[in-house]
Order: structure tokens, then C-alpha cells, then sequence
């Protein structure tokens, strides 16, 4: 009896319905929670500019060294991001990455956020690398392709809080609304 008591398990085990998963056939359903990281995105403003300014603090915090930021000045006529400098050469080694999420934390802009994508397996090492047209969010609708001046806002607070120029409405009528209660938060009268 003792050799078939080990077999116990194996019996019981082997009439169980099993759990699968129709991965990769069915690889559209969410298979991750809505807060996983995965993928890096860099992120644009409402009017499409970027919204790295190339600062480097994402490379410093980087525990992997995964990632390579070379930053630039803009000019008027070529201006990438609102700010003086924008980020011209952005690179991410996934064969380094842990996806620890330490370069997040470290961004003041939040230029750089972490999708829920995590199927980066490819057939060559080149390929995961990913340069900032890869990383880059697309361009939503009312989006301009940069380089272009800012396009929101009166001034540069009014553009880094999102309010359209003082001569438009917006969707609901209440641009003088809206200017006031970001006036009130930011402590500042116009």
C-alpha cells in the first residue's frame, strides 16, 4: 500500500478541470492590473509638444543604468517642448531595465509614465532598444506634430495649468471660471 499511496495526489490532480489561459491566441483581454508597469511612454502636452525637457534626472535615478537622455536647447523656431531644453535623444536598453519604476518617481514633469504593456520580446538585441520615436505617445486628435510654438494659454502659467487664451471659450463657456480658481490655487492675481 505504500507504493500507491504516493499516487494519491496524482490521481486526484488528474480529473480536475485545469485553469488555461488562451495566451498568445487570445492575447487581447486584460491579463495585468490596471497599475502594472510595463512599457515607458513619453508623454505630450494638450497641444503635442513634449513633455521632456531633458533634465537627466530619470538616467541619475536609473538603478539598471537602462537609460540614455541627451538633452538640447530649443530655439523659436524649433521648439519641442515648453521649456528651454527638451529632450533630443532619449533611449531605453530593455535588456537592462527591471522596470522598477525608480526613473518615474524621479521625473518633475511627468513626462515619463509606465503603460500596461508588457510584451517587448523581439528577435534581435537592436530592437530593444528603444529610441524616443518608439517611446513617445502618439498624437491624439487637435494634436500638432512638433516643432511648433505652444499653442495654449495667454502665458506661461496659463500653459503649464492647461487654460486655453483668455479670448476662447472652452467646450462649456466658462473660461473666466476656470482662470479664477487657477488663480485662487496658484496664489497669484491677474
Amino acid at each position: 500500500m505504500g507504493a500507491w499511496s504516493g499516487f494519491g495526489i496524482t490521481f486526484r490532480t488528474m480529473f480536475r478541470k485545469s485553469f488555461t489561459q488562451g495566451y498568445p491566441e487570445k492575447g487581447k483581454e486584460r491579463l495585468v492590473a490596471p497599475r502594472f508597469h510595463g512599457r515607458h511612454q513619453l508623454n505630450r502636452w494638450p497641444d503635442g509638444l513634449e513633455k521632456c525637457v531633458g533634465c537627466e534626472l530619470c538616467s541619475w535615478a536609473c538603478p539598471a543604468d537602462a537609460i540614455y537622455v541627451e538633452g538640447a536647447d530649443n530655439t523659436e523656431e524649433e521648439r519641442y517642448s515648453p521649456g528651454e531644453r527638451y529632450g533630443r535623444v532619449y533611449q531605453i536598453n530593455y535588456l537592462r531595465c527591471i522596470l522598477c519604476g525608480m526613473c518615474i518617481e524621479a521625473c518633475p514633469t511627468r513626462a515619463l509614465t509606465m503603460t500596461n504593456e508588457f510584451k517587448l520580446a523581439d528577435e534581435t538585441r537592436e530592437s530593444l532598444i528603444y529610441d524616443k520615436d518608439r517611446l513617445l505617445a502618439p498624437l491624439l486628435p487637435g494634436m500638432e506634430q512638433p516643432p511648433h510654438p505652444r499653442r495654449l494659454g495667454d502665458d506661461e502659467d496659463d500653459y503649464f495649468l492647461g487654460l486655453p487664451p483668455s479670448n476662447q471659450l472652452d467646450e462649456r463657456g466658462v473660461v473666466v471660471a476656470a482662470r479664477a480658481a487657477a488663480n485662487n490655487w496658484t496664489g497669484v492675481a491677474k
